[in-house]
């Protein structure tokens, strides 16, 4: 199964973007490449756990752009996902 998140205005690309992030449900890896004209994928790749609490989870992406970190943020109603100023050696 796939988890994943929809970025509505796209993944952060700086540590002074937060921007939403809406969990969507669990699907097949027949949907790993799934687009269309609503949906395009950021990037492929493997995430790596690095931190979490029930507020926050801190995570890099390592995709084929490279790896970056982000923290997802719980607020009351919804998730951010916010672009960590420390990165990863690349």
């Amino acid at each position: 199964m796939l988890r994943s998140w929809a970025l509505p205005k796209g993944v952060p690309t700086s540590p002074a973007q937060d921007r939403l992030a809406v969990a969507v449900p669990d699907h097949g890896l027949d949907h790993l490449r799934y687009e269309d004209a609503d949906k395009s994928i950021a990037d492929i790749g493997w995430w790596e756990d690095e931190d979490r609490n029930e507020r926050r989870m801190v995570f890099t992406l390592h995709g084929q752009q490279g790896s970056v970190r982000y923290a997802l943020i719980h607020t009351d109603q919804d998730w951010l996902m916010h672009r960590t100023k420390g990165q990863p050696p690349g």
